[in-house]
């Protein structure tokens, strides 16, 4: 992966962190008016999942060759965040419900063992059931992720005789949702390793980008993804398409996967072009995405605390304003410890898993 295109990627995943921030922090109670762009958030999380197919294929290719290898990186990507998110969002929540409760009507805030238990196993969206990770709803995405990561370990170091039989027992154990929404993730996957989409033009290539941003433009401004669900939900009933949860638009999924898809192998070959540019932004851009899981799997903990604790009016833009900010402050403290120390937690299980490995 060119240097250029990296930070291109690094730009477009802080960019969908802020995007699905934008989508769920458009509550009224912040804030009376719709928030622009705050309709791309589900199609974010489609960008995330083609981007991180890409990377884990990337990765495995050029650094992880062997599975403690693998395993180490994978978890302590995943657990240097998750494990804080999952408990600090209980903290959150407690205080945040003290302070006004109705902003918190719409979250669960029972069971409080089995919900952090179920969140931490990533087990919350297996077959037909959603348990909600308390007010964390962005929260499901990682669970979805976590067993394709899994899966795709399998397929690279598992003995051959066993990978399909464990792929398809993985499969039967979390269900139908993660699997619908699968093929998207190995389109990153694909989208790295087959040489028939690597563009060697450069007008073939600005041309695939333009059709690509139109497409993703015209795909919003008709709402593709209400009539794909509806399409669905006429097809199997509104009781089953209701359990599908966030996986019950996965046929627009698949169209809106095709033009990121696009859009990326595009701007692979644009992206060295113009590489002076993207040298240029290489600092902040870099800095931001560091701190990208951290806003995704805490923004909305962090900005209904922070709308507990300031209840302010959310006519105009001030409340939301002062909301962001606090969320964003607080998103960087929380990340170094947690995101920007996953090294420390890598090397742990690296030893761990080295050992088992010996053995």
């Amino acid at each position: 992966m060119n240097r250029a295109f990296s930070v291109y990627l690094d730009l477009v995943r802080f960019t969908a962190a802020c995007l699905v921030y934008v989508y769920h922090s458009n509550q009224r109670a912040l804030v009376e008016q719709v928030l622009p762009a705050s309709s791309y958030g589900h199609s974010a999380v489609i960008v995330f999942f083609v981007l991180s197919g890409f990377v884990i294929a990337y990765v495995t290719d050029i650094k992880e060759r062997d599975w403690p290898t693998y395993a180490a990186s994978r978890a302590s990507r995943v657990y240097s965040v998750a494990l804080p998110a999952v408990f600090l969002t209980i903290a959150l929540d407690a205080i945040g419900r003290s302070l006004a409760p109705s902003l918190y009507t719409s979250y669960p805030f029972d069971q409080i063992a089995a919900r952090s238990g179920i969140s931490l196993a990533m087990l919350n969206e297996v077959w037909l059931v959603s348990v909600t990770s308390f007010s964390n709803v962005p929260y499901w995405s990682i669970c979805y992720e976590s067993w394709y990561y899994a899966v795709f370990g399998v397929a690279m170091f598992a003995p051959a005789k066993w990978v399909a039989v464990i792929i398809l027992g993985v499969a039967l154990l979390v269900g139908p949702k993660i699997v619908l929404l699968a093929p998207i993730w190995l389109s990153g996957v694909l989208l790295y390793r087959w040489r028939r989409l690597q563009i060697q033009s450069g007008r073939s290539a600005f041309a695939i980008l333009s059709l690509s941003i139109a497409g993703i433009t015209a795909f919003h401004a008709v709402d593709l993804q209400s009539l794909g669900a509806n399409v669905l939900k006429a097809a199997i009933g509104a009781s089953l398409h209701e359990q599908l949860t966030f996986s019950k638009f996965f046929l627009s999924d698949y169209l809106l996967t095709v033009l990121v898809v696009a859009n990326f192998a595009a701007m692979r070959f644009l992206a060295e072009r113009s590489r002076d540019f993207w040298v240029a932004i290489e600092r902040p851009v870099r800095f931001a995405a560091g701190y990208t899981f951290t806003l995704y799997l805490l923004h909305q903990p962090l900005f209904l605390f922070w709308g507990a604790v300031l209840r302010g009016d959310p006519k105009g833009l001030a409340n939301w304003t002062w909301v962001t900010l606090l969320t964003g402050i607080s998103v960087v403290v929380v990340g170094h410890f947690t995101e920007s120390k996953r090294h420390v937690l890598r090397a742990w299980l690296l030893t761990k898993f080295q050992r088992i490995g010996s053995r």
